[in-house]
């Protein structure tokens, strides 16, 4: 065997054992505390928690981007090496990436201002009371107007979503319990100024690597997840950011 060849073997070796000569794992994610934010010049939440103690765990270099969702969307559904997080994994996105997880769940509900004293059951009533204020490119958004609820009003984001609400432009909002307390914030609201009703749809949030991305390196991942999960390092840090919701 000559030299040439032996050290073409050996450099293909070393590619396959050494988990650095991997390339980087691009992380994407949106500005959505407490799961994902930026702060001091750095990306910060639970999500980016769980995900940085993943990396921690597998040896492996990641680049986290905090950038508009639906550009995070898109880059990973088209490059290798790619992830979008935290991501509700759902039929329509099934088949769209590879999923790890889940990392929490959220329980979504109606929420109006306690002045206004409404009361909202079910569905039918939803329907039936002005508008429903929700930010357009969320999934809930999706799910109301399924169900036939006329009166969705899509927003541009979060907050308009909320400044609605204040000023009685909207009768109720839909969000999940993980995100309310900030939204709220951000709207100049506070939790005790607003009144749940009932939980209408619950969802799981991912990690969602692109279909390039090598299915052993995905599944490196999802093992190392239930590893944190059974060890309770998963659920030491969902309760340090989220103390009112129950791991799963």
């Amino acid at each position: 065997m000559s030299k040439g060849l032996q050290k073409l073997l050996l450099l293909t070796v070393m590619c396959w054992v050494l988990p650095g000569m991997a390339a980087p794992v691009r992380l994407l994610t949106e500005d959505a505390p407490p799961m994902s934010f930026m702060q001091a010049g750095g990306v910060e939440g639970m999500s980016v928690d769980v995900v940085r103690e993943l990396a921690r765990r597998l040896g492996e270099d990641i680049e986290i981007e905090l950038v508009p969702w639906t550009r995070a969307y898109l880059l990973a559904q088209q490059q290798a090496d790619t992830a979008v997080f935290s991501t509700v994994r759902t039929p329509e996105r099934e088949a769209l990436f590879q999923w790890v997880g889940p990392l929490v769940r959220g329980k979504t509900r109606f929420y109006s201002l306690k002045s206004s004293g409404l009361q909202v059951r079910n569905l039918q009533e939803a329907a039936s009371i002005g508008w429903v204020a929700v930010p357009r490119e969320w999934y809930t958004y999706q799910t109301l107007r399924g169900h036939g609820l006329n009166n969705v009003y899509g927003t541009s984001g979060s907050r308009q979503m909320v400044n609605l609400l204040k000023h009685g432009r909207a009768s109720l909002i839909a969000t999940e319990d993980i995100t309310l307390a900030q939204e709220l914030a951000a709207g100049g609201l506070d939790p005790d100024q607003v009144q749940a009703h009932f939980s209408f749809m619950s969802s799981d949030y991912y990690i969602a690597f692109s279909r390039q991305t090598d299915s052993q390196r995905v599944l490196k991942w999802q093992t190392m997840l239930e590893a944190m999960r059974a060890d309770g390092s998963l659920k030491r840090i969902v309760q340090r950011w989220l103390p009112g919701v129950m791991p799963l």
